[in-house]
């Protein structure tokens, strides 16, 4: 339950890392707003206040990207400890054989097997 929990936790802080990143304008879009490209000039950068939108979405990534390692290491350690809690697939065909063996009794020798037996040639 607490793993599945933690999976939501995860996947839905992975989505908004990955939206935040995507709004964030890159280092060059200021060189390019200077030449003409941002047509509605100082608009975009009030809606976050007077710094503009970088200090908050850079904020909130770094915090996401935080709650994101943190999920990421707790849903190892909960793997790891599920995993070693189960036995382990060679120690389940040990347990219970897959083939019957002959008796020990009674080896089987080359000389037991008939003509019949013996692979045929194709050709």
């Amino acid at each position: 339950m607490v793993e599945t929990i933690l999976l939501v936790v995860h996947l839905l802080v992975a989505i908004g890392m990955v939206v935040l990143v995507l709004i964030q304008h890159g280092k060059g879009a200021d060189a390019g707003a200077a030449f003409g490209a941002g047509a509605a000039g100082g608009v975009s950068g009030s809606v976050f206040g007077a710094k503009g939108s970088g200090n908050f979405l850079s904020h909130s990534t770094a915090v996401l990207a935080a709650v994101f390692f943190i999920t990421s290491l707790s849903l190892a350690y909960l793997a790891q400890n599920a995993t070693s809690q189960t036995d382990s697939l060679l120690d389940r065909v040990q347990d219970s054989p897959l083939i019957d063996s002959p008796p020990s009794d009674t080896p089987v020798l080359p000389s037991d097997i008939s003509v019949d037996d013996a692979p045929k040639n194709p050709e």
